[in-house]
């Protein structure tokens, strides 16, 4: 591994920033509410969503994103409670992002706050990569008055595992000379890609750290883990020739909706999968994306959660063909054991192109191709209309989109 390290001196080093906002929305909805600061705060819709994200004072009493709202609120009873302002948060987004264009063209946007910036080429007008992760945070404050934490490294993982260690609102940047010693010094979970199943299996090989992982043979990890485990012992190596994505394809497109009561009824389920499938169908028209897979995601009253896929026989962008394929996905589940709380639907392996290439004998399949782009153009001048099957014009009873 030496060997490795002393290539990497023989050539100019890389300098990959991970820049991730600290507790974004909370923030966001701050600037205009600076009595807040210092408060126990959660981002919540109504009823019964889940945590958007939460301050840190309330996350001490162990509030986490994700978290059914009820819960958080029985764990940080003095928490205030916002709700979110989407629209808000996007502007605030693009004004981030467009920020992070000024200071190289090579970005690789993983959310509406968090980033990678491939800064090698930019040292001479932005100085030493200590310089660099100050101007950004800087930057970030004087633009949209909000914090960023920051990493900075040689190797894309590791400045993200930095930015995780410098939160909240710091900087830590780690030379390539100190790279190993850095990932050494780890725990075996912090290495990007160890989720908790994964770090389980190492424990149970008493591999506990990053140092270990690495003193391990590599054979002896791919055995257990397949091509992950030779992965990992490269990582821990500090091996990892990845770059900055500066266009990230869509892997798979997504909608869910938390009912306000436990629904049992096959109905009104099948009706929310048909606006859950248009909602889903319109952002793959809008991105111009097609689907050949279709999964169905459900989340019982116990909180436990399943999903179930399904190739399509073609690419499709059309709501029905999508609610068909998961309407079928419910019923192979058979009779349910418990009501429902959340259902969603995702559009999976998608492909460039409007799906309308396959043959078909069908006239109608046509003529809701031609609908649904007639409904995305109306909708596109009118926002506000609502543009849906007669079948989900009757009210619902769910809430919020988590």
């Amino acid at each position: 591994m030496g060997s490795e390290q002393s290539r990497s001196r023989g050539r100019a080093s890389s300098i990959f920033a991970h820049v991730d906002m600290d507790a974004f929305y909370v923030e966001a909805e701050l600037l205009d509410k600076p009595e807040l600061r210092g408060r126990k705060i959660i981002v919540a819709g109504e009823g019964r969503s889940v945590v958007l994200s939460a301050s840190y004072p309330a996350r001490a009493d162990g509030v986490r994103s994700a978290m059914p709202l009820s819960r958080a609120c029985r764990m940080s009873p003095d928490s205030v409670v916002l709700p979110p302002q989407m629209d808000r948060y996007r502007r605030i987004s693009t004004e981030i992002m467009n920020y992070f264009d000024t200071l190289t063209h090579r970005k690789e946007q993983l959310s509406v706050d968090e980033a990678f910036l491939d800064l090698t080429g930019a040292r001479r007008r932005l100085g030493e990569p200590e310089e660099m992760g100050q101007l950004i945070r800087t930057g970030l404050r004087e633009r949209v008055g909000m914090p960023a934490s920051v990493g900075i490294a040689d190797r894309k993982f590791i400045s993200k595992i930095a930015s995780t260690q410098a939160k909240p609102d710091g900087l830590l940047v780690v030379p390539p000379h100190r790279r190993l010693q850095f990932l050494h010094s780890l725990e075996a979970n912090q290495l990007w890609g160890v989720g908790a199943k994964t770090a389980d299996v190492l424990g149970q090989m008493g591999l506990r750290t990053v140092r270990q992982i690495a003193e391990t043979p590599k054979d002896v990890l791919i055995h257990r883990f397949g091509a992950v485990g030779g992965h990992l012992h490269d990582l821990a190596w500090g091996i990892d020739p990845r770059q900055v994505e500066t266009h990230r394809a869509e892997k798979s497109i997504g909608a869910e909706e938390t009912f306000e009561t436990d629904v049992s009824d096959d109905a009104e389920l099948r009706r929310e999968l048909l606006r859950l499938a248009h909602r889903v169908a319109t952002r793959l028209r809008a991105v111009e994306l097609s689907a050949s897979g279709v999964s169905l995601k459900l989340r019982w009253k116990d909180f436990s959660t399943l999903t179930r896929s399904a190739s399509l026989p073609h690419p499709t962008q059309s709501a029905p063909e999508l609610h068909r394929h998961a309407v079928r996905l419910l019923e192979t589940l058979g009779t349910r054991v418990q009501p429902v709380r959340l259902i969603g639907v995702r559009a999976e392996r998608l492909s460039g192109g409007d799906g309308s290439l396959q043959l078909s004998f069908d006239a109608h399949d046509d003529d809701w191709q031609t609908a649904q782009r007639t409904l995305d153009d109306v909708a596109g001048k009118f926002p506000q209309a609502a543009l849906l099957p007669a079948t989900l014009l009757k009210p619902r009873k769910s809430g919020p989109a988590d």
